[in-house]
């Protein structure tokens, strides 16, 4: 699902916002059904529904634009989220590390399978 991210309030929280007072907000927004678990802040975990992928001003990451990815439970309200900010190259690297581990993950599984 692509949707619309930033709105009249979208303000860069980044020291590095352009001297020309430019500012680029992008409709890069992707969601997706999440199985798993997330650690809040209050250090109890939660249930884990959707995962949210976006590109746009990060809100800690002292950069101008991040890949930005929550893990939500939009049942349990605000609260009940992971958040990380990242550098395009730390999410491409994050990206390429996920394929590989899966790929060795779909491999034991199918040693597992047929050891059954």
């Amino acid at each position: 699902m692509v949707g619309r991210r930033c709105s009249g309030s979208c303000r860069s929280t980044s020291a590095n916002k352009p001297a020309n007072g430019s500012e680029m907000c992008t409709s890069i927004v992707e969601i997706v059904e999440a199985d798993g678990a997330g650690k809040g802040e209050d250090g109890e975990w939660f249930k884990l529904t959707h995962s949210v992928v976006s590109y746009d001003h990060p809100h800690h990451a002292l950069l101008e634009e991040a890949i930005t990815i929550d893990f939500v439970n939009r049942a349990l309200g605000p609260g009940a989220r992971v958040a990380v900010e990242l550098t395009l190259e730390s999410a491409k690297e994050l990206s390429s590390a996920l394929i590989r581990a899966i790929e060795a993950a779909e491999i034991e599984e199918g040693h597992r399978l047929r050891n059954t």
